[in-house]
């Protein structure tokens, strides 16, 4: 039977690192007990990962007063934004999509068909509160070519110390970026020959022949190796550690 690999990441509260499976019983009581008196909010605490690459995961909290498309930036700019691809969460049935309102002008002027072109859609302009609740698990997708499919839940919400004075999202923890070997010699791999999804490390991606027209950086996200995704834009949400050795 194949080793089961664990997954290890960082509380950014208290700097600790855990196993994803224990991080959420951590954060439930470390979150809390390192809040100020600071402006309260109520917030929601999301578990996001990779629907298909699960080692990449997050938990942030959020103001529950969000909206849809406010997560959707934040999802964006942490993991996916790299061409401006169309975007959409699924939340009991419900698509809310990042163009809805430009969709409502496109209705095809042939009744009797039989069919809707592009189905019952929502705007994510909506607060988080009014479609999402403790326990809930919905996705997210990020282009409907080479799509990122995300899968979130719900874990808890609380009234607490609200991000930035009440603004934007808070990260509570993130997964170590995966150590992948170099296909050629396997060191640690920073790079991805996309034309057929091999990893390579510095030196033997520099001597490939179609280096570096046909590479892009491995980077610690979900969409890494796919459209033309080479990393986050701000530096601040740029986290590329790896998991430090057992014991540590």
């Amino acid at each position: 039977m194949p080793t089961r690999t664990i997954s290890y990441g960082k509380c950014f509260v208290c700097g600790q690192t855990f196993a994803k499976n224990t991080i959420g019983r951590h954060l439930a009581k470390c979150v809390p007990a390192h809040d100020t008196s600071g402006h309260q909010k109520r917030l929601y605490h999301l578990s996001i990962e990779g629907k298909d690459r699960p080692e990449y995961w997050l938990h942030i909290e959020i103001p529950a007063d969000h909206t849809l498309s406010q997560l959707d930036g934040f999802l964006r700019a942490i993991w996916l934004e790299c061409c401006g691809h169309l975007s959409a969460f699924t939340i009991h049935g419900v698509s809310y999509d990042s163009n809805a309102d430009e969709e409502e002008d496109f209705a095809l002027p042939f009744p009797g068909l039989g069919f809707e072109p592009f189905g019952s859609r929502a705007s994510m302009d909506v607060p988080l509160s009014q479609v999402l609740s403790p326990g809930d698990r919905f996705r997210h997708e990020y282009d409907f070519g080479t799509t990122t499919e995300l899968a979130l839940k719900v874990v808890s919400e609380r009234k607490g110390q609200a991000p930035a004075g009440g603004k934007g999202v808070r990260i509570l923890a993130r997964n170590y970026a995966p150590v992948i070997p170099c296909s050629a010699c396997g060191e640690r791999a920073g790079w991805l020959y996309y034309e057929d999804y091999a990893p390579y490390c510095d030196s033997h991606a520099e001597d490939h022949p179609e280096w570096p027209d046909s590479f892009l950086p491995l980077v610690n996200s979900p969409r890494t190796g796919d459209c033309g995704y080479d990393g986050t834009y701000y530096e601040a949400l740029v986290f590329e550690e790896t998991a430090p050795p057992v014991g540590e």
